[in-house]
C-alpha cells in the first residue's frame, strides 16, 4: 500500500507542473492573442485551437487531482443520515462503483483514441488528432487508480478514506 501512496504522490507532482504549466501557457497565449488583435488585426491561426486543448487537459488534469484529494463531485445525501457504519458501507460502495465506472471510461477512451489514430485526422500544426485526446485515457486511468485506492483504504480502515477513529465518530 505504500508503495501505491507513494507512486500516487509522485504522479501528484507531475499533474501538479502539468497543471501549472499548461494554465500559464494558456494565459499566454489568450494575452497574445488579444494584443495581436486589438494592435495589429492577425492572432495565431492555431490559438484558439491550441486554447481548447489546454481548456480539456487542464480540467482533466484537475479531476484527477480533485480524485486523489477526496474533492471530485460528490452527491453525499443519502449518507447524511445513515449512522457511523452505514456511512462507511456506503462510502466503500461509492469508491468501487466509481473505480468501475472510470475503468470503463478508460477503456472506452482507449477505444476513441484508436479510432481517432485510424482516421488520420489532424489538428493545430499538423498535429494528429489523437495526441491532444490521450488525455483521456491517461486521467480517466488516473481516477481510476485512485479510486481503487481509496476502496482499498475504506477497506483496510486508513487515512483519510478509511475507518474514522473514536474521536472523529463523536464529531
Amino acid at each position: 500500500m505504500d508503495r501505491l501512496e507513494r507512486l500516487d504522490d509522485t504522479i501528484n507532482r507531475v499533474e501538479q507542473i502539468l497543471l501549472v504549466t499548461s494554465l500559464s501557457l494558456m494565459i499566454l497565449i489568450a494575452f497574445l492573442q488579444i494584443i495581436l488583435r486589438n494592435l495589429f488585426v492577425t492572432g495565431l491561426s492555431w490559438g484558439d485551437t491550441l486554447l481548447r486543448n489546454l481548456v480539456l487537459w487542464i480540467g482533466f488534469i484537475g479531476a484527477a487531482i480533485a480524485t486523489k484529494e477526496g474533492k471530485h463531485i460528490n452527491i453525499d445525501v443519502a449518507s447524511r443520515w445513515l449512522p457511523f457504519a452505514g456511512k462507511n458501507l456506503a462510502g466503500r460502495c461509492t469508491h468501487l462503483f466509481s473505480f468501475l465506472i472510470c475503468g470503463l471510461l478508460a477503456y472506452a477512451a482507449l477505444k476513441f483514441i484508436k479510432h481517432e489514430a485510424q482516421m488520420g485526422n489532424v489538428t493545430l500544426l499538423n498535429i494528429p488528432t489523437w495526441i491532444p485526446a490521450t488525455i483521456l485515457p491517461v486521467t480517466f486511468g488516473l481516477m481510476t487508480f485512485r479510486f481503487g485506492l481509496h476502496f482499498l483504504k475504506t477497506l483496510s480502515g486508513v487515512g483519510k478514506f478509511g475507518i474514522m477513529d473514536e474521536r472523529e465518530k463523536e464529531r
